[in-house]
């Protein structure tokens, strides 16, 4: 489910809940309001009942003149055989036709009944105009429509007011935190507000941002002081058995074996070196950024490597479409991430094979010949992954990539493998 902001939660909520409530409330008005209105002309009935009672006793003679629908909407009859409830009153609604709007109109009716003075039971039977309730229901409904699309506006209105200052705080805490930086915190500076719980919110995340710099800085300078404590115990002991393999009494085996440990700290050295590196990267101490050219770059390096290539029987071929690809980056990244795909393309190139460098308008490509097959693209990226299980290898080289790129949005890294052959394509994102 997607997130979204407070102010649209807050008003959905509000509209929702407010419609419940006035069709709740419009009901209930409704029925309140037509038990009030037939109450009151039940009494408008039983008030009228008295008073022709009352005349029917005083002059006898409207018995005989009133057994139609008159004027005064009412009409006497003699009954034959009179009930005991003959006075009970009886109201109902009743919809009766009327020439002059040619149509039923609603009537309320009264049926009761009474004995004349002489003793003689008479039914009487008053009506009178009511309210339509369909156009009543209709208009109240076409008013509580305009009052709610109103109070609607107005409560959107005013929260739009008063959330978005409100809520200006939390924005620029929220915006401040993501140009926050490890290392520089200088990055984040605290929102005065006058909400309690925003100004809570702000000493938390500062006292959180001092926690993290603090551990941060405990966790740089142990891994600094880690690295510089162990490449001189390494160099000592690469140094000594240096020493050792001038001796000439040593066996061809014993060499052969002191080569081997030497490899390994040299290994080590390297290992060492990358991680340090790796944890610079994802500290992000390298902030900095500038236009730099990556195909300078790369030429340059491959005056750099051409000795290392040489040596393992691998050249270079350029293809260059354009001759620049600028792309704003920071320089000692750059450099890195590119020596990197460099070395990885000679170390794992075939004997007498090519690593083909490919200079497009918004790519770089850097290929190298291999008959090891394709690589899995879902781990080649992770540490200590090695394709080939070459135990030469620390395994690092990709990992420092893929943390460079993580870190630097303007390139985006693709692998594929065709014809024998591996690539890794640098894209630059416009």
């Amino acid at each position: 489910m997607a997130a979204v902001s407070v102010k649209y939660y807050t008003n959905r909520f509000i509209v929702i809940t407010i419609l419940i409530v006035m069709a709740v409330w419009a009901l209930l008005f409704y029925a309140i309001l037509m038990d009030e209105v037939y109450d009151n002309i039940d009494d408008g009935l039983k008030n009228q009942k008295i008073e022709i009672i009352r005349e029917a006793y005083n002059s006898p003679e409207i018995l005989e003149n009133t057994t139609e629908f008159g004027i005064n909407q009412f009409r006497i009859l003699p009954v034959e055989h009179a009930a005991e409830n003959l006075d009970k009153n009886r109201f109902s609604k009743e919809f009766i036709y009327m020439p002059y709007d040619d149509e039923d109109e609603p009537y309320r009716v009264l049926r009761t009944g009474f004995y004349s003075k002489e003793g003689k039971p008479y039914s009487l039977e008053i009506r009178t105009s009511t309210v339509e309730e369909d156009d009543y229901l209709i208009n109240l409904a076409i008013s509580l429509a305009v009052l709610y699309v109103v109070i609607i506006l107005s409560i959107l209105l005013i929260n739009h007011l008063v959330l978005s200052r409100a809520w200006k705080p939390f924005r620029q805490t929220l915006d401040n935190l993501s140009r926050y930086r490890f290392g520089d915190t200088s990055s984040f500076e605290t929102v005065p507000t006058k909400v309690k719980e925003f100004e809570e919110l702000n000493k938390e995340v500062k006292h959180m941002i001092d926690r993290n710099e603090a551990v941060f800085e405990a966790q740089k300078r142990f891994l600094e002081n880690a690295s510089h404590e162990l490449q001189t115990p390494l160099a000592i002991t690469i140094n000594r058995l240096e020493l050792l393999m001038d001796d000439a009494t040593l066996t061809e085996s014993q060499l052969v074996q002191l080569s081997e440990a030497k490899g390994a700290l040299h290994r080590m050295v390297g290992l060492n070196r990358s991680l340090l590196m790796l944890s610079r990267i994802d500290n992000n101490q390298y902030v900095a950024s500038d236009l730099v050219n990556f195909s300078t770059l790369i030429k340059s390096l491959v005056d750099d490597l051409e000795d290392i290539a040489s040596f393992r029987d691998v050249k270079f071929v350029f293809q260059e479409e354009v001759k620049e690809f600028y792309v704003n980056f920071n320089r000692d990244l750059a450099h890195i991430l590119l020596s990197n795909l460099l070395r990885n393309a000679i170390k794992y190139n075939t004997a007498g094979g090519d690593v083909l460098v490919t200079i497009r308008e918004h790519e770089i490509e850097i290929a190298n010949d291999s008959d090891s097959g394709a690589l899995n693209p879902d781990y080649i990226f992770e540490r200590f992954y090695k394709g080939s299980q070459d135990n030469h290898s620390n395994g690092l080289g990709l990992s420092i990539v893929r943390s460079i790129l993580e870190r630097q949005h303007q390139i985006k890294l693709h692998y594929r493998y065709e014809s024998g052959r591996h690539s890794f394509v640098l894209e630059k994102i416009s």
